[in-house]
């Protein structure tokens, strides 16, 4: 068997700690004539802090699964449903084309920055296209992580990188009641790149990287790449069944291969090309088509000038539009080819020598 390694994790917060870290949210004054209240709600979340109430609410898995007896979280099997009715929708021939565009930069005009975003205003050039084209466009603006109240992306906690099996499709390691992670965005994204039948990610360069709101997602679409639609098989996060398993042979399903993608990546002074190629790579890798050398863009906006008028470049910036549309246009165009089974069929069916 192998060892798993223990000695990282944090000792469990005292009480007197923990009411501070509970208090945090109550912190304006306005809760003061509710702090009875508030210090009830607070024995009640310690309690379920020190016993570690995960998934407070759980269904029998039932019959297709490898432990129909075991308790599953009620709120991932809704989620599993509803990424098992978007893939059927996404295979149903007769179902509309669907295009997810991803807005992956955290600025807009609703919060600090007081402006909205170059990177929406490219979404919506790519948006007019795809309604032209007949394609049902489908918007995440990951700026609502910045924005809106409650709306949260939990960060991967690497699972994987235990034992692929571990890593669950659609992850479980949310919410996490014990934790107070909970109203987790990603259980909707699952749906929502389930049922896509292309993808196209829009976004700014923020220091050399993807934005902090689009890596968040990429990192929890690691379950999408090899990960396991079965948590009773690992008797939910039991590490030693998770190694079995991988070594006994994963095939490392890739739950969202097939679909059709686009990039347009901009920047104003550095690390447009490094992102776009990342990111190219991260989809290929998952099982994506990219849709062609022209949908797969990265432009400078305002060269070395001025961010207050950066807007402005873009305006004067007619060709970089024009670019933004051609992106649209041929996944548009790729959209077509592989629903109708022409461009899947050109696509190399080969067995990996070295599948992860």
């Amino acid at each position: 068997m192998i060892e798993i390694r223990k000695g990282q994790a944090p000792a469990q917060l005292g009480r007197a700690e923990f009411a501070v870290r509970f208090r945090e949210s109550y912190f304006d004054p306005a809760f003061r004539s509710e702090d009875e209240s508030i210090a009830r709600l607070e024995e009640i979340a310690w309690q379920i802090y020190s016993v570690g109430r995960k998934s407070p609410i759980t269904v029998k898995a039932g019959p297709g699964y490898a432990d129909p007896d075991y308790d599953l979280s009620a709120e991932w099997v809704t989620t599993k449903q509803r990424v098992d009715e978007a893939q059927r929708c996404w295979a149903d021939p007769l179902s509309p084309s669907r295009v997810l565009l991803i807005c992956g930069s955290a600025r807009n005009d609703g919060t600090c920055p007081g402006e909205m975003s170059k990177t929406f205003r490219l979404l919506e050039i790519t948006r007019e296209i795809l309604v032209q084209a007949e394609i049902q466009p489908d918007v995440l603006d990951l700026s609502l992580l910045t924005s809106e109240y409650g709306r949260n992306i939990h960060p991967c906690k690497g699972c994987v990188s235990t034992a692929m099996p571990l890593c669950h499709w659609p992850c479980s390691c949310y919410p996490n009641h014990t934790l107070d992670q909970a109203n987790d965005w990603m259980s909707e994204i699952y749906e929502r790149w389930t049922a896509a039948h292309a993808v196209i990610i829009i976004t700014p360069v923020y220091w050399y990287q993807s934005p902090s709101p689009l890596k968040l997602m990429i990192d929890r679409l690691v379950c999408a790449d090899g990960g396991n639609p079965d948590p009773t098989s690992t008797s939910g996060k039991t590490a030693s069944k998770a190694k079995a398993l991988e070594m006994a042979g994963w095939d490392y399903p890739k739950h969202l291969a097939g679909r059709a993608y686009g990039l347009i990546v901009h920047g104003d002074v550095a690390g447009i090309e490094g992102l776009r190629r990342s990111l190219s790579d991260w989809l290929d890798w998952m099982g994506f088509i990219d849709a062609g050398a022209q949908a797969r863009l990265d432009r400078f906006i305002g060269y070395y000038e001025p961010y207050a008028n950066s807007h402005e470049a873009l305006d004067q910036d007619q060709a970089m539009q024009e670019e933004t549309r051609n992106v649209a246009r041929a996944v548009a165009k790729a959209v077509i080819e592989l629903r109708s089974g022409r461009l899947a069929a050109v696509q190399p069916n080969l067995s990996h020598p070295r599948p992860k």
